[in-house]
């Protein structure tokens, strides 16, 4: 299936719901890392599908989604109408081997993350708020749309990690 940019943004957008993003995103490390820390070796390493990723892989992912997250909140924090550039998420998982990263060490470098970007989105002058960058593929981006699809997109992978939780223990 090829997802379109509008399908995608509708997608996280009704996967976020009416939950104020401020809160998903804050829950996210605690979430991640509880779900994390009960799978097994084997449960983390378990797919469906070879075309199907990972619990190490998703949280991987998650990990680098929130390096481009902490850059992009950064960049129109700061300048205003910044160009915000998208990356490929398949050429990175290849390229930076995710089946290969430490779980632990993956959540532990989002939740570090995470941690920084919220303590910035508290403390920056309000005005500052108002702020959008120009993403390559999505358009106009408010800060407000940023906390909304980045708490869309945590609370997307979550349901996909509890998902692959469930699966491989029926598998057994």
């Amino acid at each position: 299936m090829n997802e379109t940019v509008e399908d995608y943004i509708a997608r996280i957008i009704t996967t976020l719901g009416d939950r104020d993003p401020l809160t998903v995103l804050a829950e996210t490390p605690g979430r991640l890392r509880s779900l994390v820390s009960s799978a097994t070796p084997d449960q983390l390493t378990w797919t469906s599908s070879p075309t199907r990723w990972t619990i190490t892989q998703i949280v991987a992912h998650l990990a680098d989604a929130e390096i481009a997250g902490a850059w992009r909140f950064r960049s129109v924090l700061a300048q205003d109408g910044i160009a915000l550039g998208a990356y490929d998420q398949n050429a990175w998982a290849a390229a930076f081997r995710y089946e290969q990263a430490p779980a632990t060490e993956s959540v532990a470098l989002f939740a570090a993350l995470r941690t920084a970007t919220l303590r910035v989105l508290r403390a920056v002058d309000p005005s500052r708020l108002q702020h959008a960058g120009l993403h390559s593929e999505r358009g106009r981006e408010s800060i407000t749309r940023l906390e909304e699809m980045y708490a869309g997109h945590d609370l997307n992978h979550l349901a996909q990690i509890e998902r692959l939780l469930s699966e491989s223990r029926q598998a057994r």
